[in-house]
């Protein structure tokens, strides 16, 4: 494994690359960094140049100051970041707001992205039922005010259901240091990203649609129809594109990444 930073306007990101190939940049979720897809990586490093990052302001990514996170500018960073590896035509893989990353950076950077495997974003904006969703999302953000960040996720987690599979991790220096940064993550994402990114952003279907040809949305098989796996229902019939259907639950990239990339590597018709 190959880590590095490049500087981008308003901050310096931390990325990660390893194996050899075609370049199969892989976008994290939530409060994660580089270090949730090394399971992945693992798996898919030896047909691949793989190649992960800390989304600005989160982990080893650091802004010059703090500013609410926003899709297009989570977008233009990936797209900097490939340019910056010299990656034309890249495939590209998004879990949960990663998902919505990607999308966004398919629809403004189409020549970057030869395939988008898009895995459940949660683009609640797009759903019949959106004005509970952003009304859900604000509780959580006065729960992170009022309680902190504990009370503030459990109100997350009641929303969107028992989506999260257990998942069992190496005793290693490396994994407590991505736990602990997670943790510190979390209030972070609560704060800038939960609202600018699931509740306000509108994937831009318009666009996305002269794309279908290059996005597969996917499915969880073990979310069933609990909240995050909506929006990818509804946005593949609206784009036109296929939806796969993957193991697991929304965490299905990191607690199962070994079946999991299996799935991938079809959906990226390899």
């Amino acid at each position: 494994m190959r880590g590095g930073t490049i500087r981008v306007p308003g901050a310096t990101l931390y990325h990660e690359v390893r194996g050899d190939g075609p370049v199969l940049l892989a976008l994290p979720g939530g409060p994660g960094d580089a270090a949730v897809y090394d399971g992945l990586a693992d798996a898919l490093s030896d047909r691949f140049t793989f190649v992960t990052l800390d989304p600005r302001g989160y982990s080893r990514s650091v802004v010059d100051e703090p500013a609410e996170h926003r899709v297009e500018v989570a977008a233009d960073d990936a797209h900097r970041l490939l340019a910056h590896l010299g990656a034309r035509d890249a495939l590209v893989f998004g879990g949960s707001v990663g998902a919505i990353v990607g999308m966004e950076l398919l629809a403004r950077h189409p020549e970057t992205v030869r395939r988008l495997v898009a895995h459940e974003p949660p683009a609640f904006a797009v759903l019949p039922d959106a004005a509970d969703h952003r009304a859900m999302t604000d509780e959580v953000h006065a729960l992170l005010e009022s309680d902190g960040p504990m009370a503030a996720f459990g109100r997350f987690a009641a929303a969107i259901g028992d989506v999260m599979e257990p998942r069992e991790m190496p005793q290693t220096e490396r994994v407590q240091s991505m736990l602990e940064r997670q943790t510190a993550n979390a209030p972070l994402m609560l704060e800038y990203e939960l609202r600018s990114y699931t509740t306000s952003h509108q994937p831009d279907v318009a666009t996305l649609r002269t794309l279908a040809d290059r996005l597969v949305l996917g499915v969880g098989e073990l979310t069933g129809d609990n909240l995050p796996a909506r929006p990818a229902r509804l946005l593949a019939t609206r784009i036109g594109c296929p939806l796969t259907t993957f193991p697991g639950a929304h965490n299905g990239p990191t607690a199962r990444p070994e079946e999991f990339a299996t799935h991938l590597l079809k959906a990226f018709i390899f």
